[in-house]
């Protein structure tokens, strides 16, 4: 199967790339983009990313882009609750992959605080956001075979309050059905305030999970809220 056989709305760009090295290097081009336009245009600019494993080309090609990186704000679009030097952590992640080469000076906002609680915890993360250029510039998404994106899980106890279009929460307490369980996500209103949205896939498996979220309700499958302009998808296969 390829993207061009989905039938996505007709306002979602998709791009086909041929590998994962080209995936990175195309999505890092139009990353550097949108952060130097909005450079230009604001004085600032402002970058949400995921985590996990995918996101690592990407962000090691996102950092020898050449912009002012002091001007440019980085966050993430979900985290889960551990210590920034677990392996799992979202922020040692970007620290890692990101934050080095021409990008080593970008400002990172981290979500993971440390609380007696979660829910504690998302709240601090949500008062750390207040600093975050609003809105979003670019948002960089990836999605799990489940549909989720963010930490924005099916049957997480809170995921209709994270998906309400009116919700004020800048990020909530979720959970996950793989360990570390525990998690901190952006919500739904906060991250399709970007103005560039990206959602980067790959392989056969994460088109057929498009392909039932285009037939399902976002609590089914959260990817379902984001499928609309401005997205802009990348996949390869």
């Amino acid at each position: 199967m390829a993207i061009s056989e989905l039938e996505l709305p007709s306002d979602v760009v998709a791009h086909s790339l041929p590998g994962p090295d080209q995936l990175a290097g195309a999505l890092a081009d139009r990353v550097a983009e949108a952060l130097n336009y909005a450079i230009a245009t604001h004085g600032r600019a402002s970058l949400v990313v995921s985590g996990g494993r995918s996101p690592i080309a990407f962000l090691e090609a996102l950092s020898t882009r050449q912009l002012d990186w002091a001007r440019v704000q980085v966050s993430l679009a979900d985290e889960r609750w551990v210590d920034v030097n677990d392996p799992d952590s979202n922020e040692g992640l970007v620290r890692r992959h990101l934050l080095q080469n021409a990008a080593v000076d970008a400002q990172l906002l981290g979500l993971y605080q440390s609380a007696k609680t979660l829910a504690q915890a998302a709240e601090l993360a949500s008062q750390r956001l207040g600093g975050l250029t609003q809105p979003i510039d670019v948002l960089v998404l990836g999605m799990g075979n489940d549909g989720h994106t963010a930490s924005l899980f099916p049957n997480s106890p809170l995921l209709a309050h994270g998906l309400a279009n009116d919700g004020t929460a800048r990020c909530l307490p979720m959970l996950a059905p793989t360990p570390p369980e525990q998690r901190i996500s952006l919500t739904y209103p906060l991250l399709a305030s970007a103005r560039v949205q990206c959602l980067a896939i790959q392989g056969s498996a994460k088109l057929e999970t498009l392909r039932q979220a285009m037939q399902l309700d976002p609590l089914q499958m959260p990817i379902r809220a984001f499928l609309h302009s401005p997205l802009e998808i990348y996949w390869c296969p």
